[in-house]
């Protein structure tokens, strides 16, 4: 490997422990700090720390290899997750930040359920908390799967860390760095980090299309269209092939925004509420840009594969390999790290917001109820790499896909939290016994989905993306039962 690669990839690691260290001497003293960098998020920072840490390596390495293998129907997920992300800037994003401050300073997602149902305030930072820690340890594993996927590819047979190959030595690496910054800097240097990491995957979509497109051998828009409709028409169509299910399970990814608390929890952070529509306003165009990136770099990569006789095994790889290809090496470690930036910038903000459950909504609520704020934070540092160990073992085989991972635990959060988190802002009748229903029968009813393969196979048709039945159902317990129970109760501050 050219020395040109690993020079880019160790001044990224370089750069991103360095953010690490300034935001330990800076927002690490106090649980708020370190947990939500003392709700002083500009509103740039917020918006790409959203949408980075919303986007993980789903976006350079599940979305074009879903658009290589399948085509332009694949995008619809894309669409569907441009839509839900506008909603959840413009519905949510206002009423949390406001929210979370009135009632009782909330620094967790648990922790504000708590405080806006008191009658049920225990149950619902534990069952919430648990919900938090279980898919997370999902999401995060998807995250190390990229890393180890992108040594196995760029790097084979010239990284082997204590016999665990390519692959083992990637997840190590991967998740090595993203401890040490997360670790000793908490949420600022998580968010900063993701500023930087957010500016560096759009570049790096922006500058990969382009070069597939326009460079040697790419042949620009009218041969790669030719191109790819020799191979198959349905390829450039967004419906041939296309089942009404299919484009439903696709564009309801957008649903599961509402309740990702490693995204929500940005809003909580932000400076000022005023500051959240220019958030909105750059986080959106960010998201739309980089979108556009990731779906071209599928599909005109197909065309360039095809053109050029290349063997491509693995759909999710297309990133790595065509960085590997077509640039000088500075670039391609450039590329690398984008791809790395993507990858981290999901598990570091994962990794946070467990660790912050476990701290604040475990450890606090049962063993230690006086811990003073230091040794929060400690506890919170050593819960980082708990959760970490977790999604490593999680990760471990090669085989596992990016995709099907990230679908998992999105679907898991979006169900168990999004109907929640919408009717606790918007909805006054919703209470305690309500909460509590609709968190546990949306994150059972996507457990059960997917034993059951549902999500593959339904009725002898096709699968049903486990997000509908679990945002459906979740939706409908937290109504029913709030309607049916007398279970009001007035705030009162809780301690944590």
């Amino acid at each position: 490997m050219a020395i040109g690669v690993w020079i880019s990839l160790f001044a990224y690691f370089a750069l991103m422990i360095a953010i690490g260290i300034y935001a330990m001497r800076t927002s690490t003293s106090t649980s708020e700090d370190y947990m939500l960098g003392g709700r002083t998020l500009s509103p740039q920072v917020a918006a790409l720390s959203a949408g980075a840490s919303d986007m993980s390596g789903w976006l350079l390495l599940g979305l074009p290899g879903a658009m290589f293998a399948s085509g332009l129907g694949s995008a619809w997920i894309g669409i569907g997750l441009l839509v839900g992300a506008f909603f959840n800037w413009l519905l949510v994003a206002p009423r949390l930040r406001e929210q979370t401050v009135h009632y009782g300073n909330a620094i967790t997602i648990p922790a504000f359920l708590a405080n806006r149902f008191p009658t049920r305030a225990m149950s619902l930072r534990v069952v919430s908390a648990i919900v938090i820690v279980i898919f997370f340890a999902i999401y995060t594993a998807s995250g190390l799967v990229a890393g180890g996927k992108l040594f196995q590819s760029a790097f084979a047979g010239l990284i082997n860390i204590g016999g665990l190959g390519d692959y083992g030595t990637g997840i190590v690496i991967t998740l090595g760095v993203v401890l040490v910054y997360t670790v000793v800097g908490g949420f600022l240097a998580v968010s900063l980090t993701d500023f930087v990491q957010g500016c560096i995957m759009m570049l790096a979509l922006v500058i990969m299309p382009a070069v597939v497109l326009f460079g040697e051998g790419g042949g620009g828009f009218t041969q790669a269209s030719q191109t790819l409709n020799e191979v198959d028409p349905t390829l450039l169509s967004w419906t041939d092939g296309l089942t009404f299910i299919g484009w439903l399970s696709a564009v309801t990814w957008g649903l599961g925004y509402f309740g990702q608390p490693h995204i929500i929890v940005r809003f909580m952070a932000i400076r000022s509420l005023k500051d959240v529509p220019v958030a909105r306003n750059i986080g959106m165009s960010w998201m739309l840009i980089s979108m556009i990136g990731a779906v071209s770099l599928g599909i005109f990569g197909r065309a360039y594969a095809v053109r050029n006789g290349m063997q491509v095994d693995d759909p999710e790889t297309i990133f790595i390999i065509l960085a590997n290809l077509l640039f000088h090496p500075l670039v391609t470690g450039f590329l690398y790290a984008a791809l790395l930036a993507a990858i981290m910038s999901t598990i570091s903000s994962q990794l946070l917001v467990a660790s912050s459950s476990l701290t604040e909504d475990f450890y606090r609520l049962f063993l230690r109820k006086q811990a003073s704020e230091k040794e929060a934070v400690t506890v919170g540092r050593i819960s980082v790499l708990l959760v970490g160990i977790i999604a490593a073992v999680i990760a471990s085989d090669p085989n596992s896909q990016v995709l099907g991972l990230v679908s998992n635990a999105w679907a898991g959060f979006g169900a168990a939290f999004g109907p929640l988190i919408l009717l606790s802002l918007m909805w006054s009748r919703t209470n305690g016994a309500g909460a509590i229903a609709g968190m546990v029968v949306g994150a059972v009813t996507v457990m059960v989905w997917i034993a059951l393969g549902w999500n593959a196979e339904f009725m002898g048709g096709p699968g049903i993306y486990e997000i509908i039945p679990g945002f459906i159902a979740s939706m409908l317990a937290i109504v029913i039962v709030s309607r049916a129970t007398n279970d009001s109760g007035e705030y009162r501050q809780i301690s944590r």
